[in-house]
């Protein structure tokens, strides 16, 4: 029999009634073995998740301030779902153990993801698996991936069903460690890779990933099919429906992720795929994004393609002073480094010293407020006329357009513009390419 490793995100597990659209869910496919759940989430645009509840009791609990109200909000809501659900389960025992432990900020945070786990396998009659036990993290917060899934191919084995909470683990010496949010993604891709699953379904409130991001274009079509690149590459300018480290063990164990919705539980989603099935793809291009928050440093001095290690060492500035670069668009006397405005800014008079010291440029200048888009597909590769497309979209929405980066991969064109441009430009690439 195959096997389906399923994860449940906040929305799908926000109360009772949602509680019973993932049972149904579960129930309806006997493959679907391992279960991730995540913490509630929110039941309404103005109610709370239960991890920023948490969250918020450490902060009160670390001022000596009394967290109690917060604890007591998330005791009912816990309480609304077991009661609801007609289940035995002792929330009690659980808070007390909780109200010891107030101080501990990430052991704190985790505590939405376990008890939701555990009311979850309670209500579906299954084992719960404490991810604790397996999910290692390393010193620097990083998680360890091969030793987890040594440990969770180990512990999961011999067992036919088991829930998994999301979002967190431990360390060497058995301190809780979580994810960054949204790292429940996370955990099911690392219990997809140690059960040697055949395919990995990431339920949620969408119907799969949508060419460009809902929030800036009207009505975007969802996407049948995207390769793990171009997830990455989608996720890395502002595409959010996965987090971004969860494609890196399914990838590296060619497991297939299809991004499903739990209210429309008949929508196919999206198939995320390894790049040999890219040519199910629909278009050339698969999808657009972008996000702001850049500034593009250019540096011209005359001959500086005759001076060797010039590139390495303005790179190396940037490096020393703990920045990273994004691209590097150069001509002949004049290299360009695009980087995260934030980090940079607190920098910049420090690094421009150095630049100036070490290279002797003609000139350096900064375009600040840049904004990043993407341009991603793998049936980009060799197809004609979509770089017309993209600029004739650009000339469309007079936007004008500050930097253009493409790799030779061709796989993705990267474009820099006025933030305040952002918007628009997203809005006319997507009604050109889609």
């Amino acid at each position: 029999m195959k096997t389906i490793v399923a994860k449940f995100g906040g929305s799908s597990l926000a109360d009772a009634a949602q509680f019973r659209k993932v049972r149904a869910i579960i129930e309806s496919d006997p493959q679907r073995r391992f279960i991730v759940a995540s913490a509630p989430g929110r039941r309404s645009a103005n109610d709370v998740k239960v991890t920023d509840l948490l969250y918020e009791c450490q902060a009160l609990a670390a001022r000596h301030a009394d967290p109690t109200p917060v604890l007591d909000q998330i005791t009912a809501r816990f309480t609304e779902i077991i009661e609801d659900l007609g289940i035995e389960f002792d929330l009690q025992t659980e808070m007390a153990i909780i109200r010891s432990r107030l101080r501990e900020r990430d052991y704190m945070a985790s505590r939405g993801e376990y008890l939701n786990s555990k009311i979850l396998a309670a209500y579906l009659g299954v084992p719960f698996y404490d991810a604790a036990e397996s999910v290692r993290f390393l010193r620097n917060g990083r998680p360890d991936y091969e030793l987890t899934n040594e440990l969770l191919a180990s512990a999961l084995s011999n067992v036919d069903r088991a829930v998994v909470p999301g979002f967190y683990g431990a360390d060497a010496s058995g301190v809780i460690r979580t994810f960054s949010r949204g790292g429940s993604d996370v955990t099911g891709s690392l219990v997809a890779r140690a059960v040697g699953a055949d395919l990995y379904e990431n339920w949620t409130d969408v119907s799969g990933m949508l060419f460009a991001d809902p929030r800036v274009v009207k009505d975007p079509r969802p996407v049948a099919f995207v390769t793990y690149r171009e997830l990455r590459e989608l996720s890395y300018m502002g595409a959010s429906v996965l987090h971004e480290d969860a494609v890196f063990p399914v990838r590296k164990a060619g497991i297939p992720i299809n991004i499903r919705n739990t209210n429309r539980p008949a929508d196919a989603g999206t198939m995320i795929v390894p790049v040999d099935r890219a040519e199910q793809s629909e278009t050339a291009v698969t999808g657009v994004a972008g996000r702001p928050g850049f500034a593009c440093i250019t540096v011209e001095k005359g001959m500086m393609n005759g001076e060797i290690g010039f590139g390495a060492k303005l790179l190396t500035i940037f490096a020393k002073h703990g920045i990273s670069f994004e691209h590097c668009p150069s001509g002949i006397d004049t290299m360009s480094v695009v980087v995260a405005s934030a980090p940079f800014e607190a920098e910049r008079d420090a690094i421009f010293a150095e630049i100036e010291k070490e290279l002797r440029p003609d000139h350096i200048s900064v375009d600040d407020s840049i904004a990043l888009i993407a341009v991603v597909g793998h049936g980009m590769m060799g197809a004609r006329g979509i770089s017309a497309k993209v600029f004739h979209a650009m000339h469309k929405a007079g936007v004008n357009v500050r930097l253009i980066d493409q790799g030779p991969g061709e796989m993705n064109i990267i474009l820099g513009v006025a933030e305040s441009d952002l918007p628009i430009a997203l809005q006319e690439l997507y009604n050109e390419l889609s």
